[in-house]
């Protein structure tokens, strides 16, 4: 069932080595996540390696990263600051049940309705926002314990260890792809910064300066296998209420950003993940760091572009880093406290260039003018919002868009038969959007006694197209006239049941329409 190691060593060793280079940067965004949800260091850290461990032997995505992340993390800061850490566990265990739940029935096809100019705006959005986060590793705590933006001798030492970063990673797969580009360039920096003794900011220099002054001395990322505890908190549904609010956010954001990451790596790497198995899979690593004291998380953009890019493809990629992660964390927290935080920062602006669509300043001339401005739109609304806000509202105006040009899609063909019934041939679906224009296609005072609607190449699609229909129905039957509906639908015969003996339906060789299927998730 589960094939977590290829037959390939080409491929073992791929994965092995993408997923150390990508522990090593799950550590900086796992503490800097923890602390913007207002708990500790380990917290986050235990979460970037369960979610990364469960998730990469029971998702739908083999080569997906998933660890603590930013979009989930903000959700938790007000429940972290009135009812404590236990009532954040057990918002994520909650929300990884309801994560299973999706899973299960089948949700994740839906995916599939999020339109390409919403993909492409999420991609570009998140893009900006991985940016954007890495700017904050441009400042330094000062004597008075204020934040301030590096000036002189230690802003060019980070700006000239994040180029020689970003030009390893440029050069070296031109030369080589033994081993990952991004490895390499982490351990030549951090060389370089010990062997040329150069004043540069360190993991372990970012950790103090997130502290209070009086922890910042003895501030490490040593820590201690995580244990199996239940949430500390009443189990009583005022608990319930309490926590499922953000239970139902936490894992609305969780599946959404992690079926778009996989939909954006299936076409990356040519395959096709399963998306309901990505919902099971997200949902049991919520659960399991709700029993676990980790903060709960998705898919990662970043990390996961960071394996993918360094050749790891197989499920063994993603257990690699986490337990490469838990490793550092019980024996190897001084190797990772000493690596440069400009060579994180260098691999980070990488992705961040290979994740934009520089595409879309070429093809935004040349789309229509609602995908340019949904696109835009999305980018935008993630960029200061968040990631499951700006999914709705670009997939909300996408429906809007599309109810609106098809409203004006519905078009009649009209002549007498040989039985001398007049017949309305109907092009475009009647629903919302469209009734007003189809009640204005009919004659009922002109028309003869007997009139057929064919619907053959039309269909009713919603409770507003079965209204038009029994009020025209009606309208005939006013003047004493018979309305005939031909080639109904199943599906159209179904919402139809509403028009009675209004109605004389003549099924002929209906066709048949589906919504949405899922073969193969």
């Amino acid at each position: 069932m589960f094939r977590l190691i290829t037959d390939n060593k080409q491929n073992i060793k791929n994965d092995v080595l993408s997923g150390t280079t990508v522990a090593l940067a799950l550590v900086p965004e796992a503490v800097a996540f923890a602390f913007v949800a207002g708990v500790e260091p380990m917290v986050g850290l235990y979460a970037a390696f369960i979610m990364g461990l469960v998730t990469s032997i029971f998702g739908g995505r083999p080569g997906m990263i998933s660890g603590a992340t930013g979009a989930t993390a903000v959700v938790y800061v007000a429940l972290v600051a009135m009812q404590g850490v236990q009532y954040l566990f057990a918002a994520v265990l909650l929300a990884g049940l309801l994560q299973i739940l999706a899973g299960v029935f089948k949700l994740g096809k839906f995916i599939r309705m999020v339109p390409h100019p919403v993909m492409l705006g999420f991609v570009n959005g998140l893009a900006i926002v991985i940016f954007l986060a890495q700017l904050g590793q441009f400042q330094e705590k000062d004597l008075n314990g204020v934040m301030n933006w590096m000036e002189g001798a230690p802003l060019f030492i980070m700006g000239g260890l994040i180029l020689v970063t970003m030009l390893i990673i440029h050069f070296l797969p031109k030369f080589t792809s033994a081993v990952p580009a991004g490895l390499v360039a982490i351990v030549v920096v951090t060389m370089a910064v010990m062997g040329l003794d150069l004043e540069a900011r360190t993991v372990i220099d970012f950790v103090r300066d997130m502290v209070p002054a009086e922890e910042a001395a003895t501030a490490t990322l040593k820590g201690e296998l995580p244990t199996f505890a239940i949430p500390a908190v009443p189990f009583n549904f005022a608990t319930l209420w309490v926590v499922l609010p953000y239970a139902v956010i936490i894992a609305a954001i969780g599946l959404i950003e992690s079926l778009l990451t996989l939909t954006l790596i299936d076409e990356i790497t040519n395959t096709r993940g399963r998306g309901n198995r990505e919902c099971v899979g997200q949902g049991l690593a919520n659960v399991t760091n709700g029993f676990f004291g980790g903060m709960g998380g998705c898919a990662m953009i970043g990390q996961s572009m960071i394996n993918i890019n360094s050749g790891g493809r197989g499920r063994l990629s993603g257990i690699t880093a986490a337990l490469v992660l838990l490793a550092l964390i019980l024996f190897g927290a001084q190797l990772i406290e000493m690596i440069p935080l400009a060579a994180l920062v260098g691999i980070m602006f990488m992705v961040v260039f290979g994740t934009f669509e520089w595409s879309s300043f070429r093809i935004i001339r040349k789309i229509p003018l609602s995908d340019a401005f949904v696109l835009v739109l999305v980018s935008g609304v993630t960029v200061f919002f968040d990631l499951a806000i700006a999914v709705i509202v670009g997939v909300i105006v996408s429906a809007l868009v599309f109810a609106w040009k098809h409203a004006k899609h519905i078009a009649v063909n009209s002549y007498i038969d040989d039985e001398g019934q007049k017949v309305y041939e109907l092009r475009g679906p009647i629903f919302f959007g469209s009734v007003a224009g189809f009640k204005e296609l009919f004659d009922p005072e002109n028309d003869p006694e007997h009139v057929v609607i064919e619907f053959q190449r039309s269909r009713v699609s919603d409770h507003s197209g079965i209204e038009a229909l029994d009020g025209l129905a009606e309208k005939y039957q006013a003047v004493g006239k018979n309305l005939h509906l031909r080639h109904l639908s199943p599906e159209c015969r179904k919402l139809l049941k509403r028009a009675g003996n209004l109605c004389e339906v003549n099924v002929m060789e209906d066709p048949n329409y589906r919504v949405a299927t899922d073969v193969l998730a």
